[in-house]
């Protein structure tokens, strides 16, 4: 299968050959979804925190004698019992959700929802990205290309634009203003970042830095 390569005219004058190890495996859903949480638990942010009898401030002394007083024992004022104490089993950001991804399979997810995107129809490669240089003509070239290619409208949909090192400065710059546009360096994708937009780009490095992965 060959994937046609899209000018700035928005006309295809050549192609390139996707790798069959990359643009062409079999899809297996449980590892793309282990594969999908893991990144998302390894991206959470913890920062839910709550105090317990020994963060907060106060309660050092006993608030009254143990026996004789008619009334139930207590140590401190700052017990989880008492209002403007400590609370008891909250969350704490000490918390740790991150999961191991074997590289591999990191790997073999990206590929199974790279593959699935090609044969939807959802992915494009495109030669000249870099040379934009004002976020008008980027968002008019995207959404025309998108239009006249695909033939839906970009109004909703999340864009992933994927380059290589050198042309990432240059367009993060220009599209990064633009709603529902996200760039990324072809180095960094993964299945959540495929998963989590409509349509991908690739840059013509960005797609032959992917193509090679094994």
């Amino acid at each position: 299968m060959e994937i046609k390569v899209y000018n700035l005219k928005g006309s295809s004058s050549k192609t390139v050959t996707p790798a069959e190890s990359v643009f062409n495996v079999k899809t297996v859903p449980d590892l793309v979804h282990q594969v999908v949480v893991g990144i998302s638990a390894n991206n959470r942010q913890v920062i839910a925190h709550t105090k317990d009898r020994g963060d907060v401030r106060g309660g050092g002394k006993k608030p009254w004698k143990q026996k004789g007083t008619g009334r139930a024992r207590h140590g401190s004022i700052r017990s989880p019992i008492w209002k403007g104490g400590g609370v008891a089993f909250g969350p704490r950001s000490d918390r740790n959700f991150s999961q191991k991804i074997n590289k591999k399979m990191k790997q073999q997810a990206l590929s199974m929802v790279l593959t699935a995107k090609n044969k939807a129809n959802e992915l494009l490669v495109i030669d000249g990205f870099e040379s934009f240089n004002k976020t008008k003509d980027m968002f008019n070239f995207v959404s025309n290309i998108i239009k006249n290619t695909l033939g839906e409208s970009v109004s909703k949909k999340s864009i992933l634009i994927a380059t290589d090192k050198e042309e990432n400065k240059n367009i993060q710059r220009v599209a990064s203003n633009i709603p529902g546009i996200s760039v990324l360096d072809a180095r960094n994708l993964s299945a959540h970042d495929v998963l989590s937009n409509k349509y991908i780009l690739f840059t013509v490095n960005a797609f032959d830095q992917i193509n090679k992965v094994k």
